[in-house]
């Protein structure tokens, strides 16, 4: 069944997912001297307040003491919010709400939180376990880079130091993201200095946090494959959030979802994708290629093998939902079937030759020279004789000229897919398509970049290089044996090698990137009515044109 990012679950309410100030401050009482929540919207908008970045584990350790920890560290919060002259603050150990609909609202409002606050202040652990290890500990979290970076002003502080400092983006960056290139391009983004593109920013955005570690994952650990629950159950209220990178993600995003604890990070990015339907995110997933193609939700992809980035994607389908099993639903896919069976009977047209013409019509004449040969024999003995064997020297000879008369460069042919398992050279396809037509035209062609084992040649037109059929050759006797295919498309007469745990039966169009289309090869799985994709190639464009245009597809 399709889930749209629009549905709102059983017994929730429609929940907004952005505010202009936070929910619940809590904020100092001049009178009594203490520090009280505040709900009261009037005062709330009228009052400047720190917001306040840390990690868990430099905050309190989970155990009997666990109490005793958080109230330690919430009076040293205090009291530098205090030194700071202000009079309010926002810490999520006390603003983050009881109810399900109150945790709902807080955590995908959080990065307008740190958006609205005058500073933020980053708690940090103790200094003399290591300053280095502080800023590296507290880097890694999921949730410390959107609330850097969604700041006006960032300020930081050593539990056991008293000294509050001032922090710029860029020292940021020096401090808790050195080894980390992306993190500097963010971080040079947000600063003013090179502007990135939206999609690029927030592509790079979600490589960063998804390197990251959360409640339930230690960082840069990749998160388990989906399971088969419904996304459509009920919230639990307690344990964290599997999707928790994904929500993190959603601050920088106009339009948010509301959070799920039963759903895992790729459903929830399916959805943030379609309620972001500008950016397109799954759908660009879908054309690339990764180095490793997982058992389920196969779309999911953070690399592609041909290096282009998610930005340099323009999808042609859309996302219409996703399935209980992790599955994509897309809509407007031009999709075709690809022959195994035997290589079909192919009609083509080849250029104009007036030399192939005669020569395509003298195999006619044998069978009416020997039919006058044996007419002229009972009048003219040796003129008959002679017509007899200039009949049979024509029949004999008939094949190889009805060969020449068809071995002209071939400007058109019927559109077909065939795949064969294991690697085929050129001149046997061209001998089972064309019957081993003679002349100086090559019938097919290799592809120059639009597969694993495309060699381009260096020359002055572009083209495959020969090359790359012992490259696959190789590959096919080694680790790979059994798994590399030959795809040959008789439209644009070039043949393609590729690797695949099935052989695809399906080529679906699914969008274009450099010039080419991208073609996702799938294979069947009957039993739960869905595709799996197998590999992606890079083919002309115009293939499309010859595919059909499908409804629905699951891409599982």
């Amino acid at each position: 069944m399709e889930h749209s990012s629009r549905i709102i679950e059983e017994g929730e309410m429609d929940i907004p997912t952005h505010t202009l100030y936070p929910r619940l401050l809590i904020i100092r009482d001049p009178i009594r001297n203490e520090w009280v929540p505040c709900t009261d919207r009037d005062t709330i908008i009228r009052t400047k307040f720190i917001a306040i970045s840390y990690r868990a584990v430099d905050a309190f350790t989970r155990g009997p003491d666990q109490e005793t920890e958080k109230a330690q560290f919430t009076e040293e919060v205090r009291a530098a919010v205090l030194e700071q002259k202000y009079d309010a603050y926002w810490l999520d150990l006390e603003c983050i709400g009881e109810t399900p609909s109150e945790k709902n609202r807080d955590l995908y409002c959080m990065a307008d939180v740190y958006r609205g606050a005058e500073v933020t202040l980053i708690m940090l652990g103790k200094s003399a376990a290591g300053e280095n290890e502080c800023w590296r500990g507290w880097g890694e979290r999921v949730w410390t880079m959107p609330e850097a970076l969604l700041s006006s002003r960032l300020c930081y502080k050593f539990r056991d130091r008293e000294v509050v400092t001032p922090l710029s983006l860029f020292e940021l960056a020096n401090l808790a993201y050195t080894n980390y290139d992306i993190e500097q391009a963010i971080i040079n983004a947000y600063s003013g200095k090179d502007p990135l593109e939206r999609l690029e920013r927030l592509t790079l955005l979600k490589s960063a946090i998804w390197r990251r570690g959360t409640a339930a994952l230690a960082p840069g650990v990749a998160p388990p494959p989906p399971k088969l629950d419904m996304i459509g159950e009920k919230s639990v209220t307690s344990g964290a959030y599997k999707a928790e990178r994904v929500y993190a993600l959603m601050g920088f995003f106009e339009h948010r979802i509301q959070p799920n604890r039963s759903e895992d990070d790729l459903h929830a990015l399916v959805r943030l994708s379609m309620a972001n339907d500008n950016d397109r995110i799954a759908e660009r997933m879908v054309s690339m290629l990764p180095s490793t193609i997982t058992k389920t939700a196969c779309w999911y992809s953070d690399d592609d093998i041909y290096r282009a980035n998610l930005w340099d994607i323009l999808p042609e389908i859309q996302v219409a939902g996703i399935t209980e099993n992790g599955a994509l639903v897309v809509d407007g896919c031009r999709a075709a079937a690809i022959r195994w069976k035997d290589f079909p009977e192919v009609a083509f047209v080849t250029t104009d030759s007036l030399r192939r013409t005669i020569i395509g019509f003298i195999p006619y004449l044998s069978w009416p020279t020997l039919i006058i040969g044996l007419g002229v024999f009972m009048i003219n003995r040796v003129g008959g004789i002679t017509l007899i064997v200039i009949g049979i020297v024509l029949l004999i000879v008939s094949p190889r000229l009805f060969v020449f008369s068809q071995s002209g460069r071939i400007v058109s042919a019927q559109p077909w897919f065939i795949g064969v398992k294991g690697v085929v050279s050129i001149n046997e396809v061209e001998k089972h398509l064309y019957g081993g037509a003679r002349g100086h035209f090559p019938r097919m062609y290799f592809t120059p970049s639009g597969s694993q084992f495309s060699i381009p040649e260096r020359g002055m037109e572009r083209g495959g290089s020969y090359r790359q059929y012992d490259y696959a050759k190789l590959a096919d006797s080694g680790p790979d044996a059994g798994h590399v295919y030959t795809l040959i498309d008789t439209y644009s007469s070039t043949m393609y090698y590729f690797r695949a745990e099935r052989p695809p039966t399906v080529c679906i169009f699914a969008g274009r990137e450099g010039g080419l289309g991208r073609f996702v090869l799938c294979s069947e799985k009957c039993n739960i009515n869905e595709l799996h994709k197998e590999t992606v190639l890079r083919m002309p464009t115009e293939i499309s044109q010859k595919m059909e245009l499908s409804g629905w597809i699951a891409l599982g």
